[in-house]
């Protein structure tokens, strides 16, 4: 299952997700939706209630998120999707994020919470995923970091990105078609760029 969320506009209260069942590799199955609160707390459990939504959750054998943050930094917790699923979850993004600029970013807009979102971002370690073309990073919950660059790889049709996720993001941003906004993309904090996705 591969989850990603839309684009959304910088004043928008909530951005949409989507999870895609992929039968590896290209294979759609079934496509459930939803929303998240930007720059909220939520997304953790609105991704598990998506999972639990399938009409064939015993086919799921992992999950790939773009990112551990979905609608600006609403940061996922990795550890809770992996117990609540029964699953491996794999983060992945294009380049190691600044981590620095991240916290700073963090200290200045959510300073109630700062620490405890830093703490879900950090929680595991980022490894090097060799692709086709540009090696991506990944953090892993629920299996070894072998296992997870064998479920990229073998995601993965064309380029260097996974298919699952490449899908989930063209469903969740299907909705702004037509609709004139900023083409934030949500991996982008709502109020600030923190250095690039975060992993």
């Amino acid at each position: 299952m591969g989850v990603d969320d839309g684009a959304f506009d910088r004043h928008d209260r909530e951005a949409p997700i989507a999870a895609v069942v992929v039968a590896l590799p290209s294979g759609v199955e079934e496509v459930r939706v939803g929303r998240v609160r930007v720059d909220g707390t939520d997304g953790t459990r609105r991704i598990v209630a998506l999972l639990r939504r399938l009409a064939d959750r015993a086919g799921v054998r992992a999950v790939l998120l773009d990112g551990a943050v979905v609608g600006g930094f609403n940061v996922l917790d990795l550890d809770t999707i992996a117990r609540a699923t029964g699953v491996p979850v794999v983060a992945v993004t294009r380049r190691p994020p600044d981590f620095v600029a991240i916290r700073a970013a963090l200290r200045e807009w959510f300073p109630r919470s700062a620490a405890e979102r830093y703490r879900l971002l950090r929680r595991h370690r980022l490894f090097r995923v060799p692709t086709r073309g540009l090696p991506i990073w990944a953090a892993a919950a629920g299996c070894p970091a072998a296992d997870a660059a064998r479920l990229i790889a073998r995601a993965t049709v064309r380029g260097f990105w996974p298919e699952p996720l490449r899908l989930a993001h063209l469903v969740a941003s299907a909705g702004r078609s037509g609709r004139r906004h900023s083409d934030r993309t949500v991996k982008e904090p709502r109020r600030r760029s923190a250095g690039g996705p975060v992993a």
